[in-house]
């Protein structure tokens, strides 16, 4: 009988449940001869227990791992990455020499519904009806009667999306129903028919809501600035379900209490969650969740699922599927 793979899943012992439950711990026990490490730096008994193992699972909790890997643990013949951000994991130098999967696909579809509940909330001014009602001004309820309202709808409205990956193609098929003038401004994207492409500095001009969805990287860091924040209409939204480095966060934080933007952030840089003293928890123009775009717990299911299938492909002497290649590294966080 064939010696079953060793991995060492690299979890802490309070994020490991969410991620591997019962079925996911039976179908690794199925393919692998599995431990769990979950330490928040390598120890002398850990590197002796990562020295037996042939794979690596890693999660957002596992310590970084460098060039050291390769002779403290040289039986490792590859990872695979249980989350979204792989360069904060894994060194250059591993990354140039092991292969490495990861798991973006069951994240996207539930990212992309955050960043459309978003845009209707922003579209349909629900924070500032809120905030009428919280000031017992029922006046609303007259001006809505007599006058209408001017333009409280997604439909038809200009969006400009940053990013076009995996969320960004699955917030474009969502945004179909409601035939916005969709956008979208992604060098690396392959171009496509039925897909407007633009430059930032166009989308900027335009956009009444600006939805982020890329990857952070040394090109793509505070890329919303002041002056980009400077150059959208009066009046439009930001939305940022990508990585909280693409926007300077104080400048945006002054458009906000200006009056003259609005903000629905789902990440923050450079801290995260925001102090509980920072404008952007109590201003009415302003919404921030605590990155739950991809909370749920199947989301984690899935993901587990989509890796272990590629380590399971990848001991067969199979391709895996979710290989991280050096292209997809340039444009990753």
């Amino acid at each position: 009988m064939a010696r079953r793979p060793r991995l060492a899943v690299l979890c802490s012992a309070g994020l490991f449940p969410s991620f591997f439950d019962a079925p996911r711990q039976r179908r690794l026990s199925r393919s692998f001869a599995w431990e769990r490490l979950g330490t928040p730096s390598y120890s002398e008994a850990d590197w002796k227990r990562l020295a037996r193992v042939d794979g690596l699972v890693t999660t957002w909790s596992t310590p970084r791992l460098g060039p050291e890997l390769f002779e403290r643990a040289p039986r490792v013949r590859i990872a695979g990455h249980c989350g979204g951000e792989v360069k904060g994991r894994f060194s250059p130098e591993v990354l140039a020499r092991l292969p490495v999967t990861n798991a973006p696909g069951p994240m996207a579809p539930y990212v992309a519904e955050l960043a459309v509940a978003f845009l209707l909330h922003a579209a349909r001014r629900l924070g500032d009806y809120q905030d009428a009602f919280r000031c017992s001004q029922d006046e609303v309820y007259r001006q809505r009667h007599l006058e209408g309202s001017d333009r409280e709808t997604l439909r038809g409205r200009r969006v400009g999306l940053v990013g076009y990956g995996h969320i960004g193609r699955e917030l474009a098929r969502l945004l179909q129903p409601f035939a916005v003038q969709l956008e979208v401004c992604d060098p690396y994207a392959r171009r496509q028919a039925g897909v407007a492409f633009t430059t930032l500095s166009r989308l900027l001009d335009r956009a009444e809501f600006l939805v982020l969805a890329a990857g952070l990287t040394d090109q793509t860091r505070a890329m919303i600035d002041a002056p980009a924040l400077a150059r959208l209409p009066d009046g439009a939204a930001v939305i940022n379900v990508g990585r909280g480095g693409l926007v300077d966060l104080p400048a945006l934080t002054r458009e906000i209490q200006s009056g003259r933007l609005r903000c629905a952030l789902d990440v923050t840089d450079p801290v995260e969650p925001l102090p509980q003293a920072h404008p952007l928890r109590r201003l009415s123009r302003a919404i921030v969740t605590p990155h739950v775009g991809a909370a749920p717990v199947e989301v984690r299911h899935a993901i587990v699922e989509t890796v272990i299938e590629d380590l399971e492909r990848f001991f067969r002497g199979e391709r895996p599927r979710n290989r991280v290649s050096a292209a997809m590294l340039e444009r990753m966080t």
